[in-house]
C-alpha cells in the first residue's frame, strides 16, 4: 500500500476520520477510529501534510500531531465546506478537508501555544461575565420598572443610585427588597472576578514586550493588545497589514458583477472580539481627537466625507495595519509628525 502524502481529519469528540490521499490524489486509506488510537496511528506514518478544520480542540491535536514531524494546517471551515462533494458525513468531510488543505489558494489559521489559549481563555471568561452582567443590570432594572422606579443607564451609574438614592424611595415589599439585595450581591461579584481577571491581563501586558509595543499605539488599549498577540503572536501568517485587517473584518463586503462594484458595510468576518475592540479604539480617538493627535489631520478630513461610523470603521482598519507592521516587523511605534502651519 502507498504511504499517504496528504491526511485530512475530521475531527469528533470520542471517534475520529482520517483520509489519506497519495501525490496523484488518490485515496490511500479511509479510517475510522477511537481518538485514543490516532495518535499512535499517526505516529507510524511517514511525514506528511496533515489538515483539520479550526473548531473546539483542533489546537491541541493540531500541536500533538506536529510534535510526532508531520506538517499540520488548520483550515476555517467555510472555507472547506465547498469541497464536500456530497451528504455531509464525517467520511465526505474528511475527504474535503484533505482535497482543500493543498489547494495553493487556501487560507490557514495559525496553531495557538497553550500559553496563548490560556489568555485568550481570561478574555473570553472576562467577555462572558461582562455580558452576563448587563444581563443581571437589565433584570434589575425591570423589577425596579414594575414598582414605578427608573434608574439611569449603566454601572457606574446604578451603583451611585442604590447607594444614594435608592433608601430614599417609597418602602417597597420585603420580599422585593431582599430579591433586590441578592441580585446586588450578583453584580458585586461578577465586578470582583472582572478586577481579578483585568489584573492576570495588565501582568501578561506587562510581561511581554509585543503587547507592550502594541500599546504606544493611540486607540488600541489593554484589551485589544493582549488578545491580538495570542491570538496572532508574531502575525507572521499573514502577508501584509491589508491582509489581516481583511481577516479582521474591518474591509467593505462586496457584491459585485460586470465590472460594477458594489461596496457593502464591513464583512465582519474573523475574530469578533478583537475587530470589537479595535472599533472601541478608535472610537475613543475619533470622539476625544485634538490637534495633538498624530491622526488628527487625517481623521478631519475623512470627517468632512464621510459619516462618523464609517471614519471609525477606517481608523480600526488603520489600527489593524499598524499593529500587524509591529508583530511582524518587531518594531516600535513611530509617532507621526503633525506639520505645523505658519
Amino acid at each position: 500500500m502507498a504511504n499517504a502524502t496528504v491526511i485530512g481529519i475530521d475531527l469528533a469528540k470520542s471517534v475520529i476520520q482520517l483520509h489519506g490521499s497519495d501525490a496523484s490524489g488518490r485515496c490511500v486509506f479511509a479510517k475510522k477510529m477511537q481518538r485514543k488510537k490516532v495518535l499512535p496511528f499517526l505516529a507510524k506514518q511517514p511525514p506528511c501534510v496533515v489538515g483539520m478544520e479550526a473548531c473546539g480542540g483542533s489546537h491541541y491535536w493540531a500541536r500533538e500531531i506536529k510534535s510526532l514531524g508531520h506538517d499540520v494546517k488548520l483550515m476555517p471551515p467555510q472555507y472547506v465546506k465547498p469541497y464536500v462533494k456530497t451528504h455531509k458525513t464525517d467520511a465526505a468531510d474528511a475527504e474535503a478537508i484533505c482535497e482543500a488543505v493543498i489547494r495553493p489558494n487556501m487560507r490557514f489559521v495559525p496553531i495557538k501555544s497553550v500559553e496563548q489559549q490560556a489568555v485568550l481563555l481570561v478574555h473570553r471568561e472576562r467577555d462572558g461575565l461582562m455580558k452576563e452582567r448587563t444581563s443581571i443590570i437589565n433584570r434589575l432594572r425591570a423589577v425596579f420598572s414594575e414598582f414605578g422606579i427608573t434608574i439611569p443607564a449603566g454601572a457606574k451609574k446604578l451603583h451611585v443610585w442604590l447607594r444614594d438614592e435608592y433608601p430614599e424611595q417609597e418602602k417597597l415589599p420585603v420580599l422585593v427588597d431582599r430579591q433586590i439585595q441578592r441580585i446586588y450581591k450578583k453584580i458585586d461579584l461578577i465586578e470582583q472576578e472582572v478586577k481579578d481577571l483585568d489584573r492576570e491581563i495588565d501582568l501578561y501586558n506587562k510581561e511581554d514586550k509585543r503587547c507592550k509595543r502594541l500599546l504606544e499605539v493611540p486607540g488600541i488599549g489593554r484589551l485589544a493588545a493582549s488578545a491580538m498577540v495570542a491570538s496572532v503572536g508574531s502575525a507572521k501568517e499573514f502577508r501584509s497589514g491589508r491582509q489581516f485587517a481583511a481577516w479582521l473584518g474591518l474591509v467593505p463586503n462586496q457584491h459585485s458583477s460586470g465590472g460594477k462594484q458594489n461596496l457593502l458595510g464591513i464583512s465582519k468576518r474573523g475574530d469578533v472580539y478583537i475587530r470589537r475592540m479595535l472599533i472601541h479604539g478608535a472610537r475613543a480617538v475619533v470622539r476625544h481627537r485634538t490637534e495633538n493627535n498624530a491622526q488628527y489631520l487625517w481623521i478631519e478630513s475623512l470627517m468632512t466625507r464621510r459619516p462618523t461610523n464609517v471614519v471609525v470603521v477606517a481608523l480600526a482598519n488603520k489600527l489593524a495595519r499598524i499593529a500587524w507592521a509591529l508583530l511582524n516587523k518587531e518594531e516600535k511605534y513611530r509617532k507621526e509628525v503633525i506639520p505645523k502651519v505658519a
